[in-house]
């Protein structure tokens, strides 16, 4: 019970800062202004949650032209440290390569996760007619995902069902990832 509980807190804690850490990277790769000044209301969460890992990653891991891998191997990181923690918890001997391919799986699982909430809250967000700095990040970071899904699906009846689309398209990738998932088990 103690061993689930702890494991409990642990994914959380965990799926919290590498979760962050792709948000970090996602919103460098974007362009997306990362000062308060600029209105972005979750720029000071971002940098609070996630220097401690990402600067010290970055004396070692470049950038690859607009992509913060340093952000990218800090979440994968901290994904590997828990993925090793529960398994010397739960007294079981794994295979390194067998822990770094269940992070792999579950940094995927993060990100798509990631990609489901976001477009839920714009879609949420859009409901709504008044102006926010929330809602204008929110578009930033989900209108990239929803330009090609609105290319070939059109507005029916003044209804944009792009994010709908994309929670699909999310979700079938999810399978996908879960399928192949299983099929590498070690």
């Amino acid at each position: 019970m103690l061993l689930q509980i702890f494991s409990l807190i642990l994914h959380f804690a965990v799926g919290l800062v590498a979760g962050t850490c792709l948000l970090r990277m996602y919103m460098h790769l974007q362009r997306i202004n990362m000062s308060t000044s600029g209105g972005n209301p979750i720029a000071p969460f971002v940098f609070t949650l996630t220097n401690w890992i990402v600067l010290p990653a970055r004396r070692f891991v470049p950038a690859m032209g607009r992509l913060d891998t340093a952000s990218l191997v800090a979440a994968y990181a901290v994904l590997l440290a828990k993925h090793s923690l529960l398994w010397i918890l739960a007294g079981a001997t794994a295979h390194w390569l067998s822990l770094m391919t269940s992070a792999g799986f579950e940094l995927l699982n993060v990100i798509l996760s990631s990609m489901m909430w976001l477009t839920i809250a714009y879609a949420l967000m859009s409901w709504f007619s008044a102006a926010s700095d929330v809602r204008y990040f929110l578009a930033q970071l989900i209108d990239p995902l929803l330009r090609p899904i609105r290319r070939v699906l059109p507005l029916m009846g003044g209804v944009d069902l792009s994010p709908i689309a994309l929670l699909l398209l999310i979700q079938i990738v999810e399978i996908v990832l879960h399928n192949v998932q299983m099929q590498v088990a070690f």
